[in-house]
C-alpha cells in the first residue's frame, strides 16, 4: 500500500512539473527578442538530420504495406482499391505516427542527453550567473524548432511512402503512373489530410517538451543523463500514442472520419 501511494506521488508530482514547465515554455515563447540563430540551427539539426532515416522508413513503409495488402484484396476481387486503401492508411494513421515514433527515438533523447549534459557539467548554471536566460535559448528554440519540423518531416515521408506504395502496386501487377496517382488522390479527402497534420504539430510539441524538460532537469552525473535519454524517449512515444488517441476520437465525433 505504501509503495502504491509512493508510485502515485511521484508520479502526480513528475505530472505536475512537466505542466509548470509547459507554462514557462508559453510565458518565454511571447517575450520579446528571440533567439532566431539558435532556432535556425536547431531546425536544421531536428529537420535536415532526420531526413534520411525518416524517408528511408517511410519508403519500406509504403512498399511492405502494399505487398502485404495485394493478396488479401486479390483474395476477394478488390485489387483494383489497393492505391486508395493503401492512400488512406498511410496518410491518415501509419505514416504521421511512424514519423513522430521515429524523432522521438532520436530527437526527443538527443535532446535529453545534450541538455543533461550541459547541466550535470553546469553549462546551465553558467549561463545564468552570465546574465543569459538559458531556459529562452535552449528549451524556446528547440520546442519551436520540433513544433514545426515534425510536421514538415511528416509530410514529406507521406509523399515518399506514396511512392513507395506505387513500386510495390507494381511488383506483383501492372498500374500506371497517371492511374496510381488518380486513384490516390481521388480516394482522399481534406478529412484525411488536416486532422492527420494537425496531430503531427501536437506530437513535434509533445517530443520537444518532454526530451527538453528530461535534460533540464537531470540530475545524478551521467547516469542521470543516461536515464534522462531514455525516459524521453519512452514518454514522449507513450504521449504521441496518446494523442494519436484524442485526435482519432475527436475527428470521430466532429464527423470527419
Amino acid at each position: 500500500m505504501a509503495n502504491t501511494l509512493k508510485i502515485k506521488s511521484a508520479f502526480l508530482n513528475e505530472v505536475g512539473e512537466i505542466s509548470r514547465f509547459t507554462a514557462r515554455f508559453f510565458k518565454e515563447v511571447i517575450k520579446p527578442k528571440q533567439e532566431w540563430d539558435e532556432f535556425i540551427n536547431q531546425c536544421f539539426w531536428v529537420g535536415y538530420k532526420t531526413l534520411t532515416l525518416v524517408g528511408i522508413t517511410a519508403f519500406i513503409m509504403g512498399l511492405v504495406l502494399t505487398i502485404q495488402s495485394r493478396p488479401t484484396l486479390v483474395e476477394f476481387g478488390a485489387e483494383a482499391m489497393l492505391p486508395a486503401m493503401v492512400a488512406v492508411s498511410l496518410l491518415r494513421e501509419i505514416s504521421p505516427v511512424i514519423t513522430a515514433l521515429i524523432c522521438a527515438g532520436k530527437i526527443g533523447s538527443g535532446m535529453g542527453a545534450e541538455l543533461g549534459s550541459m547541466r550535470v557539467t553546469e553549462q546551465i548554471d553558467a549561463m545564468e550567473v552570465s546574465g543569459t536566460n538559458p531556459f529562452k535559448y535552449l528549451i524556446v528554440t528547440r520546442v519551436l524548432a520540433t513544433t514545426i519540423m515534425v510536421p514538415l518531416l511528416s509530410s514529406v515521408a507521406n509523399a515518399i511512402s506514396l511512392y513507395g506504395g506505387y513500386l510495390g502496386a507494381n511488383i506483383r501487377g501492372d498500374v500506371s503512373w497517371h492511374l496510381y496517382w488518380f486513384q490516390v488522390f481521388n480516394a482522399l479527402s481534406f478529412g484525411d489530410v488536416i486532422p492527420s497534420l494537425v496531430k503531427t504539430f501536437f506530437f513535434g510539441f509533445a517530443i520537444g517538451i518532454v526530451g527538453c524538460y528530461k535534460g533540464y532537469n537531470s540530475q545524478k552525473g551521467t547516469e542521470g543523463v543516461g536515464r534522462s535519454a531514455t525516459t524521453a524517449v519512452i514518454v514522449a512515444s507513450l504521449l504521441v500514442f496518446i494523442i494519436d488517441l484524442l485526435v482519432v476520437q475527436i475527428t470521430d465525433i466532429l464527423g470527419l472520419t
